[in-house]
């Protein structure tokens, strides 16, 4: 009897932690469009589709469309997949952000600029704090973002904000404080997309114009994560003061890029940066950002 016993109880804890197993993936993959976003604007040409898995933006002469976050966030690492408009997309912008509220704003960007047919996207992205951006840098995409979905993260710590390409390292902010510039850490952002048409600016400085032949044009969106990512609700945090930021999931709190992180943001930038207000002296004739001096 004594022999039976071990092989029971044994089997008894691996059938509970395989249910435990399967109950938590089944939980973290249930998590969907429908909890996670509230569509805002667009008069029907949003949808959620695929029970949830799915969202698409369209834009047509009559309007665009778009969507935000049901939770705010004060830290986070995020992640969306897009695929962007193919084609001639040229006029069309769609802007994937964070971004808080009032005069004093603080907003972390990606803004993807439509092109002409076989023309390349240009990535876009800004930092704001305190209501002050003003620091734009441009990239042209190592492959076609119409054709697949590629992943775009924010990392957002106290210490920098990490923009990345299906993993790869394209822009580091830093907390500048020291130098006296603000930075975003005290404003919860929410989540906001848009598909809208910029032809006054967005395809060479507004030379090239919508073709409205090409409507609709759609954007698409899936694979949404913020597992890592505080969530403010009334006045607090999910991440309490008590967590270590070195425990098992919360270390991106105090991540930053490793060696091999920096060469690929290194080899990004050496090939795929095509504006930096950081070497814009024309445009700060009284001197450039005193972030920009830092290493």
């Amino acid at each position: 009897m004594p022999d039976m016993a071990f092989p029971s109880g044994s089997s008894l804890c691996i059938t509970t932690l395989l249910l435990v197993v399967v109950s938590w993936v089944t939980s973290a993959s249930a998590r969907n469009f429908y909890q996670d976003f509230d569509i805002t604007w667009g008069d029907g040409r949003a949808q959620i589709l695929n029970n949830g898995d799915l969202l698409t933006l369209s834009l047509d002469k009559a309007s665009g469309s778009g969507f935000q976050s049901k939770n705010e966030y004060l830290f986070g690492k995020i992640d969306m997949q897009l695929k962007l408009v193919p084609g001639n997309s040229a006029g069309t912008v769609t802007a994937y952000y964070l971004s808080s509220k009032g005069s004093t704003w603080d907003e972390i960007d990606f803004e993807f600029l439509g092109n002409l047919s076989g023309d390349p996207y240009i990535l876009h992205t800004n930092v704001f704090s305190q209501g002050k951006g003003n620091r734009e840098q441009q990239f042209y995409l190592w492959f076609d973002p119409t054709a697949d979905f590629h992943t775009y993260s924010i990392l957002w710590n106290p210490q920098r904000i990490i923009f990345s390409v299906d993993g790869t390292p394209i822009r580091e902010f830093k907390n500048a404080e020291s130098i006296g510039v603000p930075f975003p850490k005290a404003q919860p952002m929410r989540i906001y997309s848009s598909l809208w048409n910029a032809d006054d600016w967005a395809t060479r400085g507004g030379l090239v114009k919508t073709d409205w032949t090409q409507a609709p044009f759609t954007a698409s969106y899936r694979n949404f994560n913020a597992d890592n990512a505080c969530v403010w609700s009334s006045g607090s945090s999910s991440c309490t003061s008590s967590t270590s930021t070195s425990s098992y999931g919360n270390a991106w709190l105090s991540e930053e890029l490793d060696s091999t992180s920096q060469e690929r943001l290194k080899w990004v930038q050496s090939n795929y940066l095509i504006y930096n207000y950081c070497t814009d002296a024309k445009r700060f004739p009284q001197g450039l950002p005193p972030e920009c001096t830092m290493s």
